[in-house]
């Protein structure tokens, strides 16, 4: 089987039937878009097709810049662009994050954008869709990335607070999606004293709360003086861990929720004393086994670890190639 009419241009990745780019990497006249971190969601596409979730991320980060016309479309159905049908599914990466079911004259494709496969109460869980190629994400895409049960690594981060009454906490995270996971899964856990925000995590939380989520009582750091944070739980994006924002803290305890903590080499080399092992992103078995439920003919993998998945899905039977690969080959043709 052969897929022409995905290709890669000077903008990304480029669906010929419905003249649209799927996250591109430069303003588009159109561009349907994945999820809403800053490397997928750009500014300044012309038109712009995504759920409703990741528009809303979208105009908060970009306000005008979002794009002259704006589509939302709900998960399920499907949008006749030109000759082709697009439908969203649920990627569970961060709230309003889909993958993009495409199907042109009896070849679906499904990009994934970026995923994960566990229990995450900030989005819709994901849900294999079956194609005939599948554009898979690799962050984490080799066999030593094998993340545990978040619970058990937020019940570290308590423990720890329990340990070390005295010390404030300081776990940096990423401003969209990971804060706000971490923050309804330790109310789930059954953490229920404030917790501090530095700043920049203020905004997109305040997005997710007039959506919907509780996140119980939050409080911001600047109205607080830093010495009556000793014994509390404060979240920061991960460079204010090491700027001079952190140093004002008396001993704290760093930490930091990512799938590179599974590397204890790069937890250390980062000062970080409490590495928690949470990440947004599929690992190894749940790209294995998402793999195997979606089964398609074609996988073609992108954003990481290329090479590990690309053996071991040839070694099951799979055509698999990198997505680079492909679409140079596009070009060459």
């Amino acid at each position: 089987m052969t897929v022409d009419w995905l290709k890669i241009k000077d903008h990304g990745l480029y669906c010929e039937p419905g003249g649209f780019y799927i996250d591109p990497w430069r303003p588009a006249e159109y561009a349907v878009i994945t999820h809403g971190h800053a490397d997928h969601a750009r500014p300044n596409n012309k038109h712009v097709l995504a759920t409703s979730g990741t528009i809303e991320i979208m105009k908060h980060r970009y306000r005008e810049a979002c794009g002259e016309k704006i589509q939302p479309l709900p998960y399920y159905h499907h949008l006749q662009i030109k000759d082709i049908s697009v439908s969203f599914y649920p990627a569970g990466h961060v709230w309003g994050s889909a993958q993009v079911l495409l199907d042109y004259r009896g070849q679906r494709v499904v990009v994934s954008g970026d995923y994960k496969r566990r229990y995450d109460p900030t989005c819709e869980p994901f849900e294999p869709v079956s194609c005939e190629v599948f554009i898979t994400e690799a962050t984490f895409g080799l066999p030593v990335f094998t993340h545990p049960d978040d619970s058990l690594e937020l019940q570290k981060l308590i423990d720890s607070m329990k340990s070390y009454p005295d010390r404030p906490h300081l776990v940096g995270c990423y401003a969209l999606g990971k804060c706000q996971r971490l923050l309804l899964r330790l109310r789930q856990l059954g953490y229920g004293q404030p917790i501090y925000l530095h700043g920049a995590l203020e905004g997109l939380t305040q997005l997710y709360h007039q959506h919907g989520f509780d996140f119980g009582e939050l409080i911001l750091v600047s109205t607080i003086d830093k010495k009556q944070l000793n014994g509390q739980l404060i979240l920061c994006p991960p460079s204010a861990l090491a700027d001079r924002w952190s140093r004002r803290f008396e001993d704290p305890v760093i930490g930091l929720a990512s799938g590179w903590m599974r590397i204890l080499q790069r937890a250390k080399q980062k000062g970080i004393e409490l590495p928690l092992v949470i990440s947004d992103h599929a690992d190894w078995p749940e790209l294995i086994q998402t793999l195997e439920d979606v089964n398609p003919d074609q996988l073609w993998v992108t954003h990481g670890q290329e090479d590990a998945l690309i053996h071991y899905a040839q070694s099951k039977g799979y055509e698999a190639k990198a997505l680079s690969l492909v679409g140079m080959e596009g070009e060459s043709e």
